[in-house]
């Protein structure tokens, strides 16, 4: 990804715009399932999927069941989708099961299990955007790299 410009606003200004953004999110921060162990990239990945156009409030129970039941990218990969699909009944948007399972596959089979770390290479996964990708990269790899809602 690149690099976002911030040279027009100079550093006391950017230091500023971080100071306030960290602020908010020490007091506004939600305790997330898929927050609580930020070292895994696979709750991040499914997180982030099941958060494509639905509300946090109606993924929590759906993803505490799905990783329940598919708790490793293995275990998700080695599934066969009709077995898949049920844990995500009532989500919808099932394209993001189908992408998810594929990027199971993919990071299992053709990768050799070995989890792309950076947004760039996690963009090759199915199903996942530049947001997803950024958030991914920064919340599992800690890798400096924005994660910008659509909505923003």
């Amino acid at each position: 990804m690149p690099p976002v410009e911030t040279r027009s606003l100079g550093p006391q200004r950017i230091r500023a715009i971080r100071r306030a953004l960290l602020r908010w999110y020490d007091r506004a921060r939600r305790d997330l399932p898929w927050r609580r162990d930020s070292a895994d990239p696979y709750a991040t990945l499914v997180s982030e999927s099941m958060l494509q156009q639905t509300q946090v409030a109606t993924v929590m129970p759906f993803f505490d069941r799905f990783m329940t039941r598919f708790p490793t990218l293995e275990a998700l990969a080695a599934a066969d989708l009709d077995d898949v699909l049920p844990y995500w009944a009532g989500l919808g948007y099932y394209r993001r099961c189908h992408h998810l399972h594929a990027a199971a596959r993919m990071i299992v089979n053709e990768r050799h299990g070995d989890f792309p770390r950076c947004a760039e290479d996690l963009l090759a996964l199915p199903g996942v955007g530049r947001y997803a990708a950024g958030a991914i990269a920064s919340i599992a790899f800690g890798e400096r790299t924005p994660a910008v809602d659509g909505n923003v």
